[in-house]
C-alpha cells in the first residue's frame, strides 16, 4: 500500500517525503484554507507541491458544472505533468470526469461513499476513486466496511478500457483518521491511504517501540 500526505502544508509535505515513504499529496479546499492560503495563489502552491512530490498530486475542482470542472481541470493538469485532478462524485462530476480522461487527464473522483459510486467513476475514467471511511464513522456507520466493499467490487472487474492509456484504477482509502484505519485499508488490499500528517506519524510510533528503544539506551550507557 503506498501513502499519500492529505494537506496542503508545505512543511508537512516536506518533512513526510524526507522519510522515503511518501508517494503522493491529495488537498481540498478545507486543507487549502486552513492554511490561509488565497484563491490568487491557489496555482502557485499546486506547483509548489508537484516541485516537493514526485508522485500525483491531487488538486480539486470547485466547480459545479461540467463545462467549468472540465476547464478547471485543463487549467490545473496544465500546472505539472503529476497533478491529478479531483472531483467530486456527482453527475456533473462523471460527465466532466469522462471528458477529461478522454483527453488524457487523470482524474481523482472523490467524496465517494457507496459502491455504485465507485463503479460509476470507474466506467467514466477515474484513475483514482477514493471512498472515505471517517466520515461514515463520524455518522455511527462502519466506514471500514464500506471501504471493503468498494476495494471488492472495483477488483472484481477490469475498467483498463475506461481510463488514461488503460492504467489501473487505484483505490485511495480517505477520511483516514487512525492507525488502525491504515491497517484496516491495508488487510483488504486498498491500494494508497491518504492520510494527515499527525496520523501518519502515529503510523511509526507504538509504546513498545519507545519501550524498547529506551530499554536499549540504558544498555549501552552501562557498555560505556
Amino acid at each position: 500500500m503506498k501513502f499519500f500526505l492529505d494537506t496542503a502544508d508545505l512543511k508537512e509535505i516536506e518533512e513526510a517525503a524526507s522519510w522515503g515513504a511518501l508517494a503522493g499529496v491529495t488537498t481540498n479546499p478545507t486543507l487549502y484554507a486552513r492554511i490561509g492560503g488565497k484563491l490568487a495563489d491557489f496555482h502557485a502552491h499546486i506547483k509548489r507541491i508537484c516541485d516537493i512530490v514526485d508522485g500525483p498530486v491531487s488538486a480539486e475542482s470547485v466547480a459545479m458544472t461540467r463545462d467549468e470542472i472540465i476547464r478547471d481541470g485543463r487549467e490545473l493538469a496544465s500546472i505539472a505533468p503529476n497533478v491529478v485532478v479531483k472531483i467530486p462524485a456527482m453527475v456533473e462530476g462523471l460527465a466532466a470526469c469522462r471528458a477529461l480522461a478522454d483527453e488524457g487527464i487523470r482524474v481523482n473522483m472523490t467524496l465517494c461513499f457507496t459502491v455504485p459510486q465507485a463503479i460509476l467513476a470507474a466506467r467514466a475514467g477515474a484513475r483514482y476513486i477514493s471512498p472515505f471511511v471517517g466520515r461514515f464513522d463520524d455518522i455511527s456507520e462502519d466506514g471500514i466496511a464500506q471501504l471493503s466493499d468498494v476495494v471488492t467490487a472495483i477488483n472484481n472487474y477490469d475498467f483498463s478500457e475506461s481510463t488514461v492509456a488503460g492504467e489501473q484504477i487505484e483505490i485511495i482509502a480517505a477520511s483516514i483518521r487512525s492507525a488502525n484505519h491504515v491497517t484496516q485499508a491495508a488487510l483488504m488490499g486498498a491500494d494508497i491511504a491518504t492520510v494527515p500528517f499527525a496520523t501518519l506519524k502515529k503510523c511509526i510510533q507504538h509504546p513498545l517501540t519507545d519501550r524498547g528503544l529506551e530499554a536499549f539506551l540504558k544498555d549501552w550507557e552501562k557498555v560505556q
